[in-house]
């Protein structure tokens, strides 16, 4: 995996022989899986590297003082494992609607001997009822526009907790039609991270919660989705 390790140099990680190797295992896990549900349609292995483990492992800098995450709408893991193989004193907690998505995140845990992470299948405002106000960081990577990402992330957050989200550059108009978002939420943007890899122009946007949300958020019945703030 030389050009896994060519960007975890380029981004400063430290990494040795056991990090390679779980990034080895988890490839191979991915498409094994991959082959039984769909997780993914990136399969081809310098894809998987540039689109999926070094795209997620751009926003390290961002995770790497903070204690606990979650990780709404986690998918096959992206950004949460990758990190977490970095990152073993962080705590990553995996959120997805899908009971097979989750077996598959569990798996992972178990094959690459991952012990901080926890995987659960539950729908995003089900699990915010039971956990509000908890997280230092709230992220995700490709689920929703920003207006509906942000009704589902910040009410995860502690006050003073924040919002990364992983988005692709068209991101300065979601932004524009997130003000309403940031007033009702009480949070607002800290930062816009933008970066190229192989030419493949993304950002992070970084949403700071300056306030406890009301108890109204996130909305049930997919109203996030269907009528966003």
């Amino acid at each position: 995996m030389k050009l896994l390790e060519d960007y975890l140099l380029k981004l400063n990680i430290d990494y040795n022989n056991e990090t390679i190797n779980k990034f080895e295992k988890y490839y191979n896990l991915l498409i094994e899986y991959n082959n039984k549900f769909n997780l993914t349609n990136i399969t081809e292995k310098n894809e998987v590297i540039i689109k999926h483990f070094a795209d997620s492992l751009y926003g390290y800098k961002f995770f790497k003082e903070t204690n606990y995450v979650a990780d709404v709408g986690a998918g096959a893991g992206f950004p949460s494992i990758p990190l977490a193989i970095v990152l073993p004193n962080v705590n990553f907690t995996l959120i997805d609607s899908l009971n097979k998505r989750v077996n598959f995140l569990n798996t992972v845990k178990e094959e690459l001997n991952i012990n901080n992470i926890t995987a659960i299948h539950s729908r995003v405002e089900d699990f915010c009822n039971k956990n509000r106000n908890t997280f230092d960081i709230a992220t995700a990577r490709a689920v929703a526009s920003l207006p509906t990402l942000l009704e589902y992330l910040v009410p995860l957050l502690k006050v003073n907790g924040k919002a990364v989200c992983y988005k692709s550059t068209n991101v300065d108009n979601e932004i524009n039609l997130s003000e309403n978002a940031f007033k009702k939420l009480y949070c607002e943007i800290e930062e816009k991270f933008d970066y190229s890899i192989e030419d493949n122009f993304r950002s992070i946007v970084i949403v700071k919660s300056f306030k406890e949300c009301n108890k109204c958020f996130p909305r049930g019945g997919n109203k996030p989705k269907i009528k966003p703030l």
